[in-house]
């Protein structure tokens, strides 16, 4: 089964902020970055479940996962044939809590 991907506003917004912090030391390794980013949301399309649950979902209630890019989290929720991304984190930032999470 495939999914369609849908990427949030939110999760857009943390892609560019992290884009721009990377791109502040080296916008050619930023760009790469970015580009395999999206690459590996687009990965979810095909069994987004093999992601683990994240820290998130006890504070929430809903099963939220988190994709592993690098020194980044991918948020995601899975609701019928639909993947919602909803915030890219670096991963030495603590956790969300229930109010900062965007879902839709």
């Amino acid at each position: 089964m495939n999914y369609r991907v849908e990427v949030t506003e939110s999760a857009e917004r943390d892609a560019h902020e992290a884009f721009a912090w990377i791109a502040a030391d080296s916008p050619n390794n930023a760009q790469r970055w970015f580009d395999a980013l999206f690459a590996a949301i687009q990965s979810l399309e095909s069994f987004p479940t093999r992601c683990a649950v994240a820290p998130e979902s006890e504070v929430v209630g809903e099963e939220i996962r988190q994709l592993l890019f690098g020194n980044y989290r991918v948020l995601f929720v899975v609701r019928d044939d639909t993947v919602f991304v909803l915030h890219v984190r670096h991963g030495a930032r603590r956790p969300m809590v229930t109010e900062e999470i965007d879902l839709p």
